[in-house]
């Protein structure tokens, strides 16, 4: 058997005659998605895959569908004949224009084998003179294929088509199997003492040899240095950086790239010709007194350095002059300058050096990219990237980063070894890290968001600009908001007799779904409220960038503050109230989902002009319908029929009232108002929504005695247990008999993949969903569709935990900005609203 590796993330071409088998060798080597045919095109656009005339528009479509699939990173394989070199160079041309590598594979067969295969297929209406051309075409195409930009060209013959295995080879930069700890080391530049002190300082130990030359370093808990580039120049040791960094890469300690002065530095050695300046002529010099030997490795071992590393799951990503996203894992000419010179915009500055363009500003990546080659005064966090390179051989310091802890780790320079020619400067677009600094391209038209606790999530623009609307006009700081909770979707439609809900349905879907355990939590009717609470004004400073003196905020589930007067004092209230989660937990700030009682305290103007009116209108109407109806009925007409309508109506309307009535109390300002906290949403480092139980969750704020808070009722339900079901459901129908609105069930554990919670509300608050007189309407109720909404409920909880921890492993505004915007984009998705 034949091994042939191709690009995992590629082209593939299957170059040969009509009639050598690639449909066949496609089809048993590669998935149907991802073989492209123009046979397949050509019957796309004109229903006969023969057509020979449609060939112009079947390749327009074929080039599309090849670009498409290039630029999502897919292995792509054409099947055409490919024996012209003017339609591989529009293949190979869009590989290169997509950043990916292309293969060929020519099946060579003979003339003849291919003619009496054509003769053997009906829907094959030209003549071997056709073959006889392509196979011209073919010969002369053998001897140019290396040389037209393939990576490799792999030529089959005779029963090497059929013992042939083909096999994806990933990109040499995809290491995203590795997945640290890391500690990412800036530009070093020859300062081999300075790296010494570094890694010292990072923790590893050095192994020397006998000269008392470092040779080798590790970390003594697994940690893998990875050195972003520039080695060499300027310094005084280039051969002691390398010999050191050689040797942590050969024993698995380190890993590097290729920095812009190793490239120069390899074409050197190699004997072209450049410019001996910016450090060079110190490192030849250096290396010659290092010996031919020495630097015989190290130019082969700079040479093999490659141009950018993606790592930790596509996480991260290290390159010295940095990489858009759109360059990630790819492979050409292209990114390889990128990631080596950066982006420049073809000016220069007053010191004669390139003017870069500032890429990092408008960087809007999920992965984080640590690079290096502008040397900075400061490493600043620009959106989700950061430079490492602080000038040591400038005077200034030799930096690195733990990762993942994002940690910055320094030792000053002993002294300086080489006059900067520019002096450094604050990161490119540093300035532009202020907290409140939002792009409206952050959020603005489609945006597709790659999440880990959502997965894929669409945002269309049309929801996006319903969200800008709120966010921009009514929303709090949005420092403060780094979350907003989800909506909630109802526990199956009940057909018991006179049910819409019923506990049942919920312990039903969740047994299924493999949960054991449910917790039943009264459903508060009041109004949905985040509380994000720092300790104390320092507290908010240092955690949220917030220096007005504000220590917390109480937000609506659509990012509104709660009360336009009297803000600040729940939250100074409310602050109190919880102090002891402070120090239980060991956090200078909480956050917090709750409900804000009573539901009149918020909604007061829509019980007036929604509820009451209705109950006031129904509740004078009906007794004088039914009185007239007592009077007709006294003259002897016979109203019976309608009479009990009307009656039951009334009594209908009579429980409306008294149903949205029980969620109605006096408050004035802040007096009479509590709120109701159900679960800690996060503290520092901790993102307690995704990892505690909600037994946790709920002991947790029992522990909170302040009258401000309203307790939780709650139990806990082995859904093996007929009995419990059955001891919760009566209490179910306790509360809901009081005037409670029903309950919530949860998974009691942290799930994925199910719903986070499924509410289940009592007959009577019904009313005030559908209407006094829905329960004679259940049958059409029960064909409510609840699909849509359970969608919604479980990709907004899961953006809603992405922004919490976004937020807990420091990333931008932005991007935690991003998961909240979301979460309100998605509410105006068209969805039956009393769901």
């Amino acid at each position: 058997m034949r091994e042939i590796g191709v690009p995992s993330m590629g082209l593939v071409l299957l170059v040969g005659v009509s009639g050598s088998g690639k449909t066949t060798f496609g089809a048993a080597h590669f998935r149907s998605s991802q073989v492209v045919s123009s046979d397949f095109c050509r019957g796309l656009v004109s229903d006969d895959p023969n057509d020979q005339a449609a060939t112009p528009d079947a390749f327009d479509v074929l080039h599309y569908i090849v670009g498409t699939r290039l630029r999502r990173g897919l292995l792509t394989v054409v099947d055409a004949t490919n024996v012209q070199a003017s339609a591989r160079a529009s293949l190979v041309r869009l590989a290169k224009e997509n950043n990916v590598l292309v293969d060929a594979i020519v099946l060579d067969v003979p003339e003849a084998v291919a003619v009496e295969r054509n003769a053997r297929r009906p829907d094959r209406g030209f003549g071997a003179h056709v073959v006889a051309r392509q196979h011209k075409d073919l010969k002369r195409s053998l001897r140019l294929l290396r040389k037209e930009g393939f990576r490799r060209v792999h030529v089959l013959r005779g029963d090497e088509i059929e013992r042939v295995v083909i096999t994806p080879e990933k990109p040499w930069n995809d290491r995203r199997e590795l997945r640290g700890p890391f500690d990412i080391v800036g530009d070093v530049h020859g300062c081999a003492t300075e790296l010494v002190m570094l890694l010292e300082k990072l923790g590893y130990a050095i192994t020397r040899d006998d000269a008392g030359r470092a040779v080798d370093a590790a970390h003594p808990e697994g940690r893998t240095a990875v050195f972003v580039g520039d080695l060499v120049d300027r310094g005084p040791d280039t051969p002691g950086v390398l010999r050191l960094v050689m040797g942590m890469t050969a024993g698995g300690a380190a890993l590097c790239v290729a920095g812009n002065h190793e490239a120069k530095l390899v074409r050197a050695l190699k004997g072209a010709k450049v410019q001996v300046q910016h450090g060079l002529g110190e490192s030849l010099a250096q290396l010659e007194a290092a010996g031919p030997a020495f630097t015989q490795d190290a130019r082969a071992f700079m040479d093999r350095l490659l141009s950018h590393l993606v790592l930790d799951d596509g996480r991260l990503v290290v390159a010295h002059a940095g990489l858009k996203e759109a360059y990630h894992g790819r492979s050409s000419a292209r990114v390889r300058s990128f990631a080596l010179y950066g982006d420049t915009t073809g000016e220069t500055d007053e010191y004669g050096l390139p003017v870069r363009y500032p890429w990092a500003r408008e960087y809007r990546g999920k992965a984080m990219v640590v690079y290096g080659h502008t040397p900075v005064l400061e490493p600043e966090w620009v959106n989700n990237t950061i430079c490492l390179d602080t000038g040591v051989v400038f005077g200034g310091r030799l930096t690195a980063l733990r990762y993942p802890e994002k940690e910055v780790v320094q030792v000053a320079a002993l002294e300086q070894y080489y006059e900067p020619v520019r002096p450094l400067t604050p990161a490119a677009g540093a300035e532009e890290r202020e907290p409140t600094a939002l792009n409206i391209d952050d959020v603005a038209g489609t945006r597709w968001h790659t999440t880990e606790h959502a997965g894929r999530v669409k945002i269309p623009e049309e929801n996006a600009a319903a969200a800008l609307e709120v966010m921009s006009r009514f929303a709090v700081d949005p420092r403060w908001l780094i979350y907003l909770p989800p909506t909630m979707a109802p526990a199956p439609t009940s057909t018991l007799d006179g049910f819409l809900e019923h506990p049942e349905q919920a312990f039903a879907e969740y047994a299924a779904a493999g949960v054991g355990e449910v917790v039943c939590e009264e459903k508060h009717m009041g109004s949905r409220a985040v509380a994000v609470l720092a300790r104390d004004a320092e507290a908010a400073r240092r955690r949220f960038a917030v220096s007005d003196g504000t220590t917390g905020v109480v937000y609506t589930r659509t990012g509104r503050a709660f009360f336009s007067h009297g803000h600040d004092e729940l939250v100074a209230r409310l602050t109190d109230a919880v102090s002891p989660l402070f120090e239980e937990l060991d956090t200078d700030w909480v956050a917090l989902d709750c409900e804000l009682l009573p539901w009149s305290a918020k909604a007061e103007g829509l019980i007036k002009e929604q509820y009451a009116s209705v109950g006031a209108a129904a509740l004078t109407a009906l007794p004088e319908a039914s009185a007239a109806l007592a009077r007709a009925a006294s003259r002897g007409l016979d109203v019976s029929a309608l009479a009990g309508r009307v009656a039951s109506r009334e009594a209908n309307a009579a429980a409306y009232r008294a149903a949205y009535g029980a969620y109605v109390r006096r408050t004035d300002g802040l007096e009479g108002v509590t709120l109701a906290p159900f679960q800690i949403l996060a503290a520092e480092g901790r993102a307690l929504a995704a990892t505690e139980t909600h037994r946790w969750h709920l002991e947790k704020i029992a522990t909170l005695t302040d009258p401000l808070i309203t307790p939780t009722r709650h139990r806990f339900v082995d859904l093996t247990s007929a009995e419990q079901r059955a001891e919760a459901t009566r209490w179910w129908l306790d509360l809901t008999a009081a005037g409670g609105e029903g309950m919530v069930v949860k998974p009691a554990a942290p799930t994925k993949r199910v719903q986070p919670g499924l509410k289940v509300r009592g007959r009577e608050y019904l009313r005030i969903i559908y209407g006094p007189d829905y329960t004679d309407s259940l049958d059409v109720l029960r064909n409510r569709g609840l699909g849509r909404k359970r969608n919604l409920a479980l990709r907004e909880h899961g953006l809603g935990i992405e922004a919490l921890t976004r937020f807990l492993a420091g990333e931008p505004l932005w991007s935690v900005h991003q998961m909240a915007f979301a979460v309100l984009a998605l509410e105006s998705e068209p969805v039956d609203p009393r769901l």
